[in-house]
């Protein structure tokens, strides 16, 4: 399995053993990332050290921020979805790279590992 392939996998299993999704925001919201195929993704992260590390990549005065898994799948992601988002999920490294996924994807793999 690839980095990014076992980092997705690792916030799958950790999200629903904590029950908290964590995330990096200024106070205009969550960063949007703009890939090289013109798909922008959101970023979560399933700790807050790894929140923490990305908060610190990036800079540019974000603060690391969490809610309750059931808060981020009921409410947050049907927005995400209405808004043509990806999601990006536990994206790690010195550029912060990792896998993306639809929101449907994730609430696929949250139900289908939950």
């Amino acid at each position: 399995m690839s980095q990014s392939g076992s980092q997705a996998a690792a916030f799958f299993r950790d999200v629903r053993g904590s029950g908290v999704v964590w995330f990096v925001r200024d106070d205009e919201g969550i960063p949007a990332s703009l890939s090289a195929d013109g798909t922008r993704s959101l970023s979560y992260w399933s700790t807050s050290a790894r929140a923490q590390r990305a908060a610190k990549i990036w800079g540019r005065g974000l603060r690391v921020a969490s809610m309750p898994l059931d808060t981020w799948r009921d409410r947050e992601l049907p927005d995400v979805a209405r808004e043509g988002y990806l999601i990006g999920v536990n994206w790690s490294g010195p550029r912060l790279v990792g896998w993306s996924f639809t929101p449907s994807e994730v609430l696929n793999r949250l139900a289908a590992d939950g």
